[in-house]
This record gives C-alpha cells, structure tokens and sequence, in this order.
C-alpha cells in the first residue's frame, strides 16, 4: 500500500496541509445544504459532491490520515456528516450585514402558484403556494429525492437519523440561545425601541475577523461596496456588524424571543445546528451554558461553495468562537475548511435568462443518468473552477458504460488474480489534494492495459467505485417499443406515429421531410438517434 497521507487545501491557511482530525476514528464533518426556496441546481449538486467524495475518501479503507501527533491512521473510521436544510424565510439580500430585500419563501410561493397554473407543476402537486412551511416542504424532499438518486451519504445517512439533516426552522431555540451567549459574554448588542429591535455582532470583539476571507475591518470600513444599509449605520457600532435577530412582526416566519417576534439572520443558524449535533450530542455538552474550553475548533470539517466564505462562513467562525471557545482569538471553529469553485455552463455562469440553468431534474427529463450527471459534476478538481457542456456529460456516460462493462466482465471471469496496482495509484492521487481527475485517469490507463480481468480486477474497481460513488447509481429507465427506445421518457403514441412518417419518408428518399419531422419534434423537446436494428432513440432534447 502507499505511504502517503492525505494533504488538502485549507481555505482557512490558503495551502495544502495534512489532514489532523481531533480523532482519526470519528470525523465531524458539516456542509451548508441548500435554502430550499427553488430546486437544486447543478451548481449546488457540483459543492455537495465534492463535499460527498472528501467524505467517502476519508472514510475508505485506502485512505491514510495523519493523527493529531502526526502519526499515520489506516482506519477504520466514520465520519459524522450533518448537512443542514435552511428553511427559514431569509431575505434575497442576506449576504448584506442587514439582511434586507424581499422574502426567499414568499418568491417562492409565487413562483411556485405561476408553475402550477402553467402546468410546470402538476395542479395535484402536494404543496400550498401560500403557505412557507408546505413550501419549504415541497422543495426539501424534492431536494432529498435528487441528492439520494445521486448518492450523497450525508442525505441517505439521514432518513434513518434525521438528526444529521436538521432544518433551520426546527432549531429557532438553539439560535437564541447562542444569541443570548454572545450577549452574555459581550460579542453582540440590542439597538432599536420595542417593535424594531435589532441584535447586531460585534466584529471589533472579534479582532481575528476576515481571517477566512481576507476582509479586514479596515477594509469594511466603508461598508463594503454596499453591503451596509445606510438607515442601520447610525445604530451600530461598525458597518460590518452583522444581523443575528431582527423583530418584524411582520415578516412572512417569524417567532418569539427576548427581542421581540421576528427571524434570525442567516448565519446565525450554521452555528447553531453544527454545535448541536457535532459537539452537544457527539460530546455530551450543553448548547445554552458550555463554554468548549481552550481554543479547540469545534469540527473537524466545514465546507460549502466559495461563494459561502464571506460573509457567511466569515460570520459563522466569529459567533462560533466567540460564543463557545474560551479563547475565541484563537480558534478557526473548524480544523479544516473545504471550499469547491464554481461551476460554469458552457463556459458562461449560469443564467436563466441565458438559457444554460439546469437543475438536476432537467437533465433527468432529457434522458441522462444519474451516473453521468455526478461523473461529470465531480471529474473536474474542486478548486478549478468547472466546465459543463452537454458533451461533457455525453463524454462521462460512455465513460460510465465502459466502467460498467469491465466490472461486469471481471466479475465473470473464473480467474481470481492479484490485487491490482491500481489501488496504490488510485491512492497516491487521491492522498494529493483530492486529485479526483487524476484517479479518474488511473482507472482508464488501468482497463486500457488489462485484456482480461480477473475477480480481483473486480473488486478494485468497486473499492475505488466506493469514492467515487457512481457505478451503483439507478441508470435511465429504456422503454422499447416497435419503432423507438424511450429513454428517461414515457412512449407516446403522437410521437410514434411521426417516427413511422419519418421512416417512410426515409424509405421513399423523401429526406426533406424526414428532417422536417425530426426537426418538429426538436421543436417539442426531443432528440432523436438512428441507432442498431431499425430503430429510433429518443431522448428529451
């Protein structure tokens, strides 16, 4: 086996370092999931997979860490993946330090009535446009039905221990109890008469804050480029002390505190839910009074998209420190912090106005796998910014079918073999910053040069499967009929008939209308494929 350890990027040092849990056995490990206002799109799918593979890295049987003496760690070891669902009505302006805009929830329901009228969304769909909590329920599980199709373990961890996916809206108490510690302890302050209080953090009692980003309270003097609400300025003490609870009474979610009926701010929440599950319950400590001594981090891992280091992460490691370390100056909140760059679509951010957003249902719909979609989100190094195209995702499907076919193939053979040395490359590279694309590599060069696999060929390539977590995905169902193979699609009998028009037309050499028909039902949202035996693929466009 390799000697090597596995080195990653720290966000928090900005270098590649070794990996030292507090414990190599036991790893807490806390991801941002998604603000369920809206389906997930490939973008967040393209952070939640990274944060997946780390996961299912440090969790294999080939993966070597280093322990907190430096001393190499083999395993076995589990990791304790929380990734919360905020469900909470935050403001379309949370990344500014006064939380302002327009309710996500009540876009939401807008957004959510237009599609049901339109018949985006079945008129039958269990959701209430007008109520948040059905909102925010609808979103959830449809978001809890694609990260399982796509085989994140922090989500399928959770349908049998809902602790790891706590939701915003379930954790209020807990977020004021924190607010109430950093008060207690000085780090944040009330402004406001009753009716609109506002509890703002102070950054200044924080002197380490920027330390994530690199935004320095001199820096943020001014506000920031506008992220300070002129009308608040008076009230605070630096323009970059942040929303921890605003009274409104009336906002969309709102509820009872010491300062009135309102909502937290959006970073509040992270804080809160990652101490409660990763230090109260895993270490026997309680939310409303423990102090964790010293200036331990309190988790091993924290990772979310880069868009999440400032303001969000930026604010969770000051309330985090501040609240429950004895001497926050001192401490980071996580040992290490993970990061993936964003991922673009066909070389451009994606836009809806631009035509290149997709969630992961649409790409269902046009025919493709779930196999293929994760490949393609996850082949790409974390910390390059990823390149998404429709052939890219051609491209991973073949690669996918041919992984399938060699696994099968070894799996049949009646020679046992040797353990293959693939295992020890595959390793190297993954030890080397989660160098994904390197492993991705390995394999290929490897079933390149094996002619005839063996069980043992087999089993390697389930092990590093293991990481990377996409053979075993459900494929896209095929439906074959007399004319056409539906995949991902339901057979319609309109759609067959003008594939037997567009066969008759080919037979009688009448290709002006052949490409007509194929060109109608492009119009209408389908590819179609000569393929084998006749017959004609058809596929959503």
């Amino acid at each position: 086996m390799t000697a090597h350890t596995l080195r990653i990027f720290n966000s928090l040092t900005r270098k590649v370092e070794p990996f030292r849990p507090a414990d190599c056995s036991r790893i807490s490990f806390y991801t941002c999931g998604l603000t369920v206002y809206d389906f997930g799109h490939i973008g967040n799918f393209r952070s939640f997979l990274a944060a997946d593979v780390l996961r299912r890295w440090i969790e294999s049987p080939l993966c070597v860490i280093e322990g907190p003496g430096g001393e190499p760690h083999s395993g076995p070891r589990r990791v304790v993946h929380v990734m919360n669902i905020t469900d909470v009505g935050h403001m379309t302006d949370d990344q500014a330090a006064d939380g302002g805009g327009e309710d996500k929830m009540a876009l939401a329901g807008q957004r959510l009535a237009e599609s049901k009228k339109s018949g985006r969304i079945p008129g039958g769909a269990d959701v209430d446009p007008a109520d948040p909590y059905s909102v925010a329920a609808f979103f959830t599980r449809a978001f809890i039905e694609d990260a399982t199709s796509l085989g994140l373990r922090a989500v399928i961890d959770a349908q049998r221990d809902p602790t790891l996916m706590p939701k915003a809206t379930d954790s209020i108490g807990s977020m004021i109890r924190v607010i109430e510690k950093l008060i207690e302890r000085g780090h944040a302050y009330i402004v406001g008469e009753t009716g609109s209080r506002v509890v703002y953090f102070d950054v200044r009692s924080f002197p380490r804050y920027g330390m994530l980003s690199g935004n320095t309270l001199d820096q943020l003097k001014g506000g920031a480029g506008g992220r300070v609400q002129a009308e608040n300025q008076a009230a605070k003490r630096h323009p970059a002390d942040f929303l921890l609870w605003k009274e409104d009474s009336s906002h969309l979610m709102k509820w009872p505190s010491p300062w009135g009926e309102g909502y937290p701010g959006w970073h509040i929440e992270c804080s809160a839910m990652a101490y409660d599950r990763l230090v109260e319950q895993e270490r026997g400590r309680g939310v409303a009074d423990a102090v964790f001594r010293k200036s331990d981090p309190l988790i091993d891992i924290h990772s979310g998209g880069e868009d999440n280091i400032f303001p969000h992460h930026e604010c969770e490691i000051a309330q985090s420190c501040c609240a429950f370390n004895e001497d926050p100056g001192r401490s980071a909140m996580a040992r290490l912090w993970f990061h993936p760059r964003f991922l673009m679509v066909d070389g451009e951010k994606m836009s809806k106005s631009k035509g290149n957003f997709y969630t992961f249902r649409d790409l269902l719909a046009k025919g493709h796998e779930a196999g293929a979609i994760r490949l393609e989100l996850i082949r790409t190094h974390y910390r390059a910014n990823a390149n998404f195209t429709e052939q890219g995702l051609k491209d991973a499907a073949r690669m996918l079918e041919r992984w399938r076919r060699f696994r099968d193939e070894a799996e049949a053979s009646s020679e046992q073999g040797e353990r293959p040395e693939v295992l020890d490359r595959f390793a190297e590279v993954m030890h080397d910053d989660l160098n994904v694309s390197g492993a991705i590599g390995e394999i290929n060069a490897w079933i390149n040069r094996t002619e005839n696999p063996t069980h043992a060929d087999g089993a390697a390539m389930q092990r590093m499967d293991m990481v990377l977590g996409v053979l075993g995905l459900k494929r896209a169902e095929k439906t074959a009929t007399e004319i056409g193979v539906f995949i991902g699609v339901e057979p319609d009998a309109e759609i067959e008939s003008k594939l037997a028009d567009r066969r008759d037309a080919r037979k009688a050499k009448d290709f002006a209308k052949a490409d007509a028909i194929r060109d109608e039902l492009a119009q209408q949202g389908y590819q179609i494929k000569d393929v084998a035996g006749g017959k004609v693929e058809v596929r959503r466009g």
